[in-house]
């Protein structure tokens, strides 16, 4: 029994010894909890108030400042821009800068001392259902208590049970609210930035593993050039990955394509190589294969949890929001969701897409300068 006890603690100490050498992996042990303790505990918010909002406003009188104040007092709405046109207005909505508008109409004073019933427009993106459905349900309470306060005098007899003013809302892009118009473009880019991730992630790592690394170093090869050869082969894996699911999307789920296929196919070729240099990198990184699958799922957890794709991006507090823009699955899916369900524009697309390619520049950079040309 005692002979037992001291094999037993021989290996304890040896595995203790073991662990506290491969510090990267010691350390990922409390990082992964702390992580997720954070995100779920601070950044993660299924109610998102304060949500920008334009307005158009074709009356400026009391009635309607008073309007737009009880809507920003509910909570959910922030006035950030004022429309001059629809056009406009709607341009604002498409680029995904707003995610309300709110149209006052011209005669909306006139029409309720004629004892008419104007209509006050309120239109949301709802690609994401999430964001839009709690504000939208509190537009009709914030209308009718504002006009039982300002409806007084002449007005005064317009204060029945029924509502004097008509609140149309309209839910662009996805009318009835469908939640796989939104999810299904977002697995999108969540695959693309686990395979694409991982695949390189175990480049450098395996060759070293395996003991291959002095042929790859004695080539008469760049860093870049090693870069280049190792992910161009998972372009072409990416790319019939963003086949499958795209054609799943029309196909079985019924979501809508209905813009244009070379941004999207710009867009997605960008995001797949960003996603392969970050995965190289890992690799130069990484002393072995454990600590490169490591350190992919300790990038893949805030892609899901910050880009947007699982909980409404808006709804995150500041900081979160921070994090959330340097991370590529968020510009990714703001164009894949513009493209496929608003039908955006390369212009309209044109500072996500001049993000991810500077996001491609600095990820390069820092994979080749931190490739080593020796064993050391």
């Amino acid at each position: 029994m005692t002979d037992f006890l001291a094999r037993l603690w021989a290996m304890i100490v040896k595995e203790a010894l073991q662990l506290r050498r491969d510090r990267p992996t010691f350390a990922m042990m409390f990082a992964m909890p702390i992580m997720q303790l954070v995100l779920f505990g601070f950044a993660i918010n299924a109610d998102p108030k304060g949500l920008p909002t334009a307005v158009l406003i074709s009356e400026h009188s009391q009635l309607s400042r008073s309007l737009v104040s009880a809507l920003e007092n509910t909570g959910y709405f922030t006035i950030t821009r004022q429309a001059a046109t629809e056009a406009e207005a709607d341009e604002l909505l498409q680029r995904g800068e707003v995610q309300f508008v709110v149209t006052i109409p011209a005669d909306l004073t006139r029409k309720l001392v004629r004892g008419e019933k104007p209509q006050l427009a309120v239109e949301a993106d709802a690609t994401d259902p999430a964001t839009t459905g709690p504000a939208m349900n509190a537009v009709n309470q914030a209308v009718a208590q504002t006009l039982a306060r300002e409806l007084s005098g002449p007005l005064a007899v317009h204060r029945p049970t029924e509502q004097p003013v008509e609140v149309v809302l309209h839910r662009r892009y996805n009318p009835e609210g469908i939640t796989r118009y939104n999810i299904v473009p977002g697995l999108l880019g969540v695959i693309l930035t686990m395979t694409m991730v991982m695949m390189t992630a175990l480049a450098v790592t395996r060759e070293r593993e395996r003991g291959t690394m002095e042929n790859l170093l004695a080539m008469p090869v760049k860093p870049i050039e090693v870069m280049a050869g190792k992910i161009a082969p998972y372009i072409l894996i990416g790319a019939v990955q963003v086949f499958v699911v795209i054609t799943a999307a029309e196909l079985l789920f019924g979501v809508p394509f209905v813009g244009s296929y070379v941004v999207f196919g710009v867009a997605t070729l960008l995001f797949i190589t960003i996603n392969l240099a970050i995965g190289f990198a890992f690799s130069t990184v990484s002393q072995n294969q454990l600590q490169a699958m490591q350190m992919s799922m300790f990038f893949l957890l805030p892609s899901i949890l910050l880009s947007g794709f699982a909980f409404p991006f808006r709804g995150m507090p500041g900081w979160a929001q921070a994090i959330g823009e340097v991370i590529p699955t968020t510009h990714f899916l703001r164009i894949v969701r513009g493209v496929m369900l608003k039908g955006a524009t390369a212009a309209q697309m044109s500072e996500e897409l001049a993000v991810l390619g500077l996001m491609l520049v600095v990820v390069v950079a820092l994979a080749v300068s931190r490739y080593k040309v020796t064993l050391d």
